[in-house]
């Protein structure tokens, strides 16, 4: 079948890619996969898990000390026959074909590709395989870090979150911040300071504010009052030997902190980044928890800050169509998303194309650690995206024209308008030209 011009556009537009928990060169030149954790070490174990695949041959699958390829696959076939199908299972399935050149995952094929492994996991090779064959005009990365410093490998290329996770969370570690501010937290005055000081410190370098606090308390946030938080605060630098902090006081605490991040993201003019929706992993979601919605009273306390939905808020996702025609300051991210359930994700984008104005969106992040898989699931969200937008053109509701238009517009050109791309680049360049100095 011949490509349409639209299907053609997608696959020449260069997509930004704005959620990434990428390893750095060395982690995948010295210490990075074998074929088999290549291809699964990614999201794909949790259906194999759900499809019943035993922990033992979870365990010797990940392996790579095992030289047995054909014997660790072996084990966990009956799973992955039932979970191929699925969004996660398709991105293996890419990762296979298009990076290995694997029709289908056997024994003897996966043996011999790790020759072409080991060919990939060559210095300034990830930078080719994202940049070149995958396409991506630049990648943002959450290493869960507040470190942002430039990355030696791409540093226009690779650009990193300001994590604030663990404040939102309440468990903060004061240790770590007065090592990195000089600033012991004694009070609340002191925690405000060293807050302001990790952002002085690496916000210039940032491309955005980014917190995953969801995995680990609601995304339902409360005002609290200085009185309240510093109550919290003492409790947490003095936390009870046997029981630690209580989950109010933490969550007290957690509020406290995150109203004080978004703030200064708003002061540094960066956006804030949300996990909402889904968890990876399996058995401990509590869906209570996870909803965008829970963040209503957050949104209307900061009208000029840019907060970032990210996951489409899985499976709540025409609650978020809605926050994002309603609400000023949000914008949505698809990344994650193609992966988890890519009918769905597929429907979303129609559904958002005829309820939220369309610069609110954005199409892609791979959201994991190897570059190979970031480059299949890259390929797994233009093919989708292209279905969903040959499908808006089919139904007659776009012309091609304006099909294309909303495809350059989710990949690159609303990610430019929300993210400082250009100040945070030039920021870079002037920490390393510091830092040669």
């Amino acid at each position: 079948m011949t490509p349409t011009d639209l299907a053609q556009h997608i696959v020449e537009t260069p997509l930004c890619d704005t959620h990434e928990h990428l390893r750095r060169e060395p982690d995948w030149v010295d210490d990075g996969p074998d074929i088999l954790r290549d291809l699964f070490e990614n999201y794909a174990p949790a259906d194999l898990r759900s499809a019943g695949a035993p922990e033992e041959a979870m365990a010797r699958l990940m392996d790579a000390s095992d030289p047995d390829i054909e014997g660790r696959f072996e084990g966990i076939r009956p799973a992955w026959e039932a979970a191929q199908f699925t969004g996660y299972g398709e991105a293996v399935r890419l990762i296979a074909s298009e990076i290995y050149g694997l029709p289908e995952l056997t024994g003897a094929g996966l043996a011999g590709a790790q020759q072409t492994l080991n060919g990939l996991r060559q210095p300034g090779q990830r930078l080719h395989l994202l940049r070149d064959r995958a396409n991506l005009d630049h990648v943002q990365v959450d290493d869960f870090r507040w470190l942002c410093e430039p990355d030696a490998s791409g540093p226009e290329f690779f650009l990193y979150d300001l994590s604030w996770a663990n404040f939102c969370s309440g468990t903060i570690d004061f240790g770590a911040v007065a090592a990195e501010t000089g600033v012991t937290v004694t009070d609340l005055a002191s925690l405000r300071r060293g807050m302001e000081g990790l952002f002085d410190k690496h916000g210039p370098c940032a491309i955005a504010v980014k917190a995953q606090h969801a995995y680990n308390r609601t995304l339902l946030w409360e005002e609290r009052s200085d009185a309240d938080a510093a109550r919290a605060l003492e409790a947490a630098l003095k936390p009870d030997p046997e029981k630690g902090l209580d989950e109010a006081t933490r969550l007290c605490l957690g509020d406290w902190c995150w109203a004080r991040g978004v703030e200064l993201a708003v002061e540094h003019d960066l956006p804030f980044k949300l996990h909402t929706g889904y968890y990876a992993g399996n058995d401990r979601m509590p869906v209570d928890r996870i909803p965008a919605g829970n963040l209503c009273r957050l949104l209307a306390q900061y009208p000029d800050a840019r907060f970032v939905l990210m996951h489409i808020s899985y499976p709540y996702c025409d609650e978020l169509v809605a926050l994002a025609k309603h609400y000023r300051n949000v914008w949505v991210d698809l990344c994650w998303a193609w992966a988890i359930d890519p009918f769905s994700s597929c429907d979303f984008v129609r559904r958002f194309l005829h309820a939220a104005p369309v610069n609110k969106l954005f199409g892609f992040g791979g959201d994991t650690g190897w570059p190979t898989s970031s480059a299949a699931y890259a390929i797994q969200a233009r093919r989708w995206l292209t279905r969903a937008l040959e499908a808006e053109v089919r139904d007659g509701l776009l012309t091609e024209a304006q099909a294309m238009g909303v495809a350059t517009r989710v990949m690159q050109e609303n990610q430019r308008a929300c993210f400082d791309l250009e100040g945070t680049r030039s920021a870079i360049h002037e920490a390393m030209a510091g830092s040669s100095a």
